[in-house]
C-alpha cells in the first residue's frame, strides 16, 4: 500500500488516473473487475454443522446422552434406540429453526444500504458503499461515514471521528497539505481520512485511494473476525429461567423417584422415569422458540418498512410509553417548498408549485404589479440562497433529480423557477470558501469571487443572522440601518402560520491580501459582519397523510407522542395542532428554556417539566440527549427518533434508538431500528408488531411450562397415592416430542389478536411470569394432571386393566390434552370462540400432524414395541376426545371470570 499522504494531491490524481470530474461510466465497471467491490469480509451465518452441534451443548441433553448410554449396558436396547432417536429429531428441529432464524437475521441486515455521494462524470451521484472504487472523488458531510480511505483535496472545517482505528477520544481537524516523514502515525496523517470513521463537523472532497481490505480498516479485518452478537437479554432471562427449573424439576424427580424406589419398584423403571420426567418437565426448546418467535416478528415488521438491527428491539419496541419523534421527513414529507418571500420593507410574495417539481413562479401577495425594484431585490435574495448552497438540483433526460437537504434543495427549486439556476451562476460567481451548515450555529455560508472582491451569501435562522447584519434592504432598492425588532415580528407572524422561517443576507468583503488567484485565505465565521439583511422564507413541508392517523392510534394505545424539532416554537405548535400531539403554547418548550431548567432545576424536577410538554422546539441536538434522559428518568420506556449525528447520543440513550434510512450512517448504526421509508406511521406498525411478538412470546411460555406442570402432577399424584408409574420413559419422551416439539413452533406464528393497539402498554418492569400467567399454568396444568391422573386410577384401580393398556390410554389422553390445550393458548385474554380458527393454518396443521403422527404410530408394529402402545378403537378415541376437551371448557370458564372481574376492577 502507497503512503498517499507523502504525495501532492494533484499527483494522487495524476497516478489514480482520475480527476475533479470524477470517473466515467466504463473506468468504474473496469475497476470494479480489477478491485472488486468495497466490502469487508464478514462472519458468515453459523454453518448447518456448527448448528446441528450446538444442539447437543445443553445439561439437559447431557442427561438424556446418559440415559442411553446407561441403556445400552443395561441392554435396554430399544429404550437406548429410541432416547437417541429423539436426541436427533431435537436436534434436527432445532437446527433447522435456528439456522433460518440466523438466515434471516443476517438478510435483513443488507435491507438498508450504507451510501456515499461521489462525483462522477461531473455530477453528484448517491450509490451504495460497496460501488465505491479506487479514483472516485467522494464527497464528505458531516454524520457520514468514511467509505473508503481516501487522499483529502478539499476541506471545509472538516471533522472526523478516528476513535475506532486511533482509539482517539477527540475528532480529528483535517487538511489537504502535504506531509512529510516516512513514519508518520495513523492519527497523524491529517490529509488522509479512514474508512469507517465518522465526519463529525465541516464537509470535504477527497479521492478514494484504497477500497476494502486495502484499507486501514481492512488490514485489522484480515487479522480479526466479527464477534458473535449476544443473545437479546429477554433471551437470556429465559434461559436462566430454564436453568432455574430444571434444578427445581431434577430435584422433584429425584424426590419422587426415592419414593417409587421406597415403594419397592425396580431401580432401572424409576431410573428412567425420573430421567423421562425430568427432560419432559423442563421447557427445553424455549430459547430456541424465543429465537424464532423474535425473528417471525423481524421478518413481520420488515414488511411494513422496520429494520431490525439488535434482536431485543423486536420485542422492546412494543413496550415504549413514549415515542420522541423528529418532525421533518418523519411526520413530514420532507419535501420543503418555499411558499412566501418577506422582503424587510414588508412586501410580500408567494410561489406557486409543490414539492421538487420546478413548474411555477412568483408573485405578488398583496399588491398586484411586481414592480421592477421588487425584481431586483428578489432576485437578490434568491441569488444568495443559491449561492449559500451546498445541494444539487439538475436534470436529466425528462427527470429532475436532485441531491443534499431539503431546504438546500428547497431554495435551488425556487431559483429554476424563477430562472437562476445554480451551475450559471457559479460561473458569474466562483466559490472560493464555504461554511458548511452546523445545527448548532444555525447557518450557513458561501463566499464567492466578484470584481475582485468576496461576496459572502448566508442563510439560517434570523437570530443567527442579525448579529451578522448592520444593514437591510428598503422599499426603494436602497440599504438602511437593521431593524431587529421589526424583522422579529415579520418572523413571528409567518411562523404564526405554520411555516419553517429562514433568513437570507449577502454582503461584500474586501478580499485578503495574503490570497491566490482562485483562492481566498482566512475566510470563516469572523469575516460575516457587515452585512444586508436581505429578506425571510417561508416553506412548508406537508404532512404525510398517515401520520395523522398514526398519531391517533399511537395515542390510542397509550403511547405518548412528543415532537422533537428545530422550528420556531409557533410553527411546532401549528403542526403539532394538526396532528393532535398538542393544543396549546403551555405544551411547548424551546431549547434556551430548557437551557435554563437544566442550569437552575435539579434533576428530578426538570424531568418533571420535560414529562409535562409534548412539543420541544428550537431545540439544540445536544439537547436532545437531555430530553430523552428526563423522560426515562420519569419512569417512561422510550422510543427515539433521529437522522442526524448530532442524534447519535440521543438514540444510544434512548430504550429504542430509531434512525431513518435516509438517514446518516451514525445515526443508523447507533439504532436498534431503522425506518426504510422515514415514516412515522412504521413506528407505530413496529409498535404494534412488536407487542404482537411478546404476546406469542407468552404464548410459547405457557404451553411448555403448563404442560410440563401437567405430568409432573400425574407422576407426583400416582406416586404419592401408591399407583404404579403412569407413563413409561419412552412415552414420556414421545409425548414431548409429538407436543412441544411441533405445535409451540406453530404459536409462534400467531397473527394479531385485533386489540394489541387498545391496550396499555405494559410496565418495562413486569416480568414474563405476572399473576396473570402464574393462574393460567396452575389451573391448565392441575387440571390436565388431575383429570389425567383420575383417567390412570380408574382404569387401573377401579376397571383392574392391565397396565399395558392403560398407560395407551394415558397417553393417548395426554396428547390430545395438548393438542387442545395450544388452542388455550391462542389468547390469554379472548375466549377461543371470538378468535378467527384458521388465522393461524399452521397451528391447526401443527395440531392435526401431531395427532396423526400419533395414531398412525398405534398401527405401525416396530413403534408399538418401542412406545409400548397398541391400536385403539373409534370409541376410545372419541370418548378420550371428549375428556381431553374438557381443558378447553376449563380455561373458557377462567378466561370468563377473569374478564369479568377485569372489568368490574375497571368499572
Amino acid at each position: 500500500m502507497k503512503k498517499w499522504h507523502l504525495h501532492d494531491f494533484n499527483t494522487v490524481l495524476e497516478e489514480l488516473e482520475t480527476g475533479m470530474d470524477g470517473l466515467s461510466e466504463e473506468q468504474v465497471n473496469e475497476r470494479l473487475k480489477k478491485y472488486g467491490e468495497n466490502v469487508l469480509p464478514s462472519e458468515p451465518p453459523p454453518s448447518i454443522v456448527k448448528i446441528f452441534i450446538r444442539q447437543f451443548i445443553s445439561p439437559l441433553i447431557y442427561i438424556l446422552l446418559a440415559a442411553g448410554i446407561v441403556s445400552l449396558f443395561l441392554k435396554e436396547y430399544i429404550d437406548a434406540g429410541f432416547i437417541f432417536t429423539v436426541l436427533l429429531l431435537n436436534s434436527i428441529i432445532g437446527t433447522y429453526q435456528e439456522y433460518n432464524a440466523a438466515k434471516s437475521a443476517s438478510a435483513l441486515q443488507n435491507v438498508v444500504p450504507h451510501l456515499a455521494q461521489v462525483i462522477r462524470e461531473r455530477y453528484k451521484a448517491e450509490i451504495d458503499v460497496k460501488e465505491v472504487v479506487p479514483g472516485d472523488i467522494v464527497i464528505l458531510e458531516a454524520g457520514q461515514r468514511v467509505p473508503a480511505d481516501l487522499r483529502l483535496i478539499k476541506t471545509n472545517n472538516l471533522e472526523i471521528d478516528e476513535s475506532l482505528l486511533t482509539g482517539e477520544s477527540l475528532p480529528v481537524a483535517k487538511h489537504t497539505d502535504t506531509l512529510e516523514g516516512e513514519d508518520i502515525s495513523l492519527g497523524d496523517r491529517k490529509n488522509i481520512a479512514y474508512a469507517s470513521t465518522v465526519v463529525s463537523r465541516g464537509s470535504g472532497l477527497g479521492v478514494v485511494v484504497g477500497t476494502a481490505l486495502q484499507t486501514e480498516i481492512g488490514k485489522i479485518a484480515q487479522f480479526i473476525s466479527a464477534p458473535a452478537e449476544a443473545n437479546a437479554p429477554l433471551v437470556q432471562r429465559m434461559e436462566v429461567f430454564s436453568k432455574n427449573v430444571a434444578l427445581a424439576v431434577l430435584g422433584a424427580a429425584a424426590i419422587l423417584g426415592m419414593i417409587a424406589l421406597a415403594r419397592g419398584i425396580e431401580a432401572q423403571a424409576v431410573f428412567f422415569m425420573a430421567v423421562a420426567l425430568a427432560v419432559s418437565a423442563i421447557p427445553e426448546g424455549l430459547p430456541v422458540g424465543l429465537t424464532v418467535t423474535l425473528s417471525i416478528g423481524m421478518n413481520r415488521m420488515a414488511q411494513r418498512n422496520v429494520i431490525v438491527r439488535k434482536l431485543v428491539a423486536v420485542e422492546g419496541l412494543g413496550s415504549c410509553t413514549v415515542i420522541a419523534s423528529d418532525k421533518t421527513g418523519t411526520l413530514t414529507h420532507n419535501e420543503l417548498t418555499v411558499k412566501l418571500l418577506q422582503l424587510p420593507d414588508g412586501k410580500k410574495f408567494v410561489i406557486t408549485g409543490e414539492g421538487y417539481n420546478p413548474e411555477g413562479h412568483v408573485k405578488p401577495l398583496e399588491h398586484a404589479v411586481l414592480d421592477e425594484q421588487d425584481k431586483i431585490s428578489l432576485r437578490r435574495l434568491i441569488e444568495a440562497s443559491v449561492l449559500s448552497n451546498e445541494a444539487a438540483f439538475y436534470q436529466r433526460g425528462e427527470t429532475w433529480r436532485y441531491q443534499g437537504d431539503s431546504v438546500d434543495v428547497a431554495f435551488l427549486v425556487l431559483g429554476v423557477k424563477e430562472g437562476i439556476k445554480q451551475e450559471e451562476l457559479l460561473k458569474s460567481y466562483p466559490q472560493v470558501g464555504v461554511i458548511p451548515f452546523d445545527a448548532q450555529h444555525r447557518y450557513a455560508a458561501a463566499f464567492h469571487e466578484t470584481n475582485g472582491k468576496i461576496r459572502a451569501a448566508v442563510k439560517g435562522a434570523y437570530e443567527a443572522l442579525l448579529p451578522m447584519c448592520k444593514t437591510m434592504l428598503n422599499e426603494k432598492g436602497g440599504e438602511e440601518p437593521v431593524d431587529p425588532d421589526h424583522i422579529e415580528q415579520m418572523a413571528f407572524k409567518i411562523s404564526e402560520q405554520g411555516y419553517r422561517v429562514l433568513a437570507l443576507a449577502d454582503g461584500l468583503i474586501d478580499k485578503p491580501a495574503d490570497s491566490n488567484p482562485g483562492e481566498a485565505a482566512n475566510l470563516d465565521e469572523t469575516s460575516l459582519t457587515g452585512l444586508t439583511f436581505l429578506g425571510l422564507v417561508g416553506m412548508i413541508d406537508p404532512l404525510r397523510a398517515e401520520a395523522k392517523a398514526a398519531v391517533k392510534e399511537s395515542i390510542g394505545a397509550g403511547v405518548q407522542v412528543n415532537m422533537v424539532t428545530g422550528d420556531h416554537p409557533l410553527t411546532a405548535l401549528a403542526i403539532a395542532r394538526e396532528l393532535g400531539i398538542a393544543q396549546s403554547i403551555d405544551q411547548v418548550i424551546t431549547g434556551s428554556e430548557l437551557a435554563k431548567c437544566c442550569a437552575e432545576t435539579e434533576s428530578d424536577k426538570f424531568s418533571s417539566i420535560v414529562g409535562s410538554k409534548t412539543v420541544f422546539a428550537r431545540v439544540e441536538p445536544l439537547q436532545k440527549q437531555l430530553i430523552v434522559k428526563g423522560l426515562m428518568d420519569k419512569g417512561h420506556f422510550l422510543a427515539v427518533t433521529g437522522d442526524g449525528v448530532n442524534d447519535a447520543p440521543a438514540l444510544k440513550e434512548a430504550n429504542i434508538g430509531v434512525a431513518m434510512g435516509s438517514g446518516t450512517d451514525a445515526a443508523k448504526e447507533t439504532a436498534d431500528i431503522v425506518l426504510t421509508d422515514d415514516n412515522f406511521a412504521s413506528i407505530v406498525a413496529g409498535i404494534e408488531e412488536g407487542r404482537v411478538a411478546y404476546d406469542n412470546i407468552r404464548k410459547v411460555i405457557y404451553l411448555l411450562v403448563s404442560t410440563g406442570f401437567a405430568e409432573i402432577v400425574l407422576f407426583t399424584l400416582a406416586i404419592l397415592l401408591g399407583f404404579p408409574i403412569p407413563l413409561l420413559a419412552a412415552q414420556i419422551l414421545w409425548l414431548n416430542l409429538v407436543t412441544n416439539g411441533v405445535q409451540h413452533i406453530a404459536l409462534a406464528f400467531e397473527p394479531n389478536e385485533g386489540d394489541v393497539m387498545k391496550r396499555k402498554p405494559r410496565s418495562p418492569e413486569e416480568g414474563i411470569f405476572n399473576p396473570l400467567m402464574i393462574r393460567e399454568v396452575l389451573i391448565s396444568g392441575a387440571f390436565m394432571g388431575i383429570v389425567a391422573f383420575g383417567l390412570w386410577a380408574y382404569l387401573v384401580g377401579y376397571l383392574g386393566w392391565h397396565e399395558f393398556a392403560a398407560r395407551n390410554s394415558v397417553l393417548l389422553l395426554m396428547v390430545l390434552f395438548e393438542n387442545f390445550h395450544v388452542l388455550n393458548c391462542r389468547s390469554e385474554r379472548k375466549s377461543i370462540f371470538r378468535m378467527p380458527f384458521f388465522s393461524n393454518r399452521l397451528l391447526i396443521y401443527a395440531i392435526i400432524i401431531a395427532q396423526a403422527i400419533h395414531l398412525v404410530s398405534m398401527q405401525i408394529p416396530f413403534m408399538q414395541m418401542v412406545l409400548s402402545i397398541e391400536p385403539i378403537t373409534f370409541v376410545q378415541w372419541f370418548t378420550t376426545m371428549l375428556i381431553a376437551s374438557t381443558v378447553l371448557i376449563t380455561m373458557e370458564i377462567f378466561k370468563l371470570f377473569y374478564a369479568t372481574n377485569l372489568c368490574h376492577k375497571k368499572c
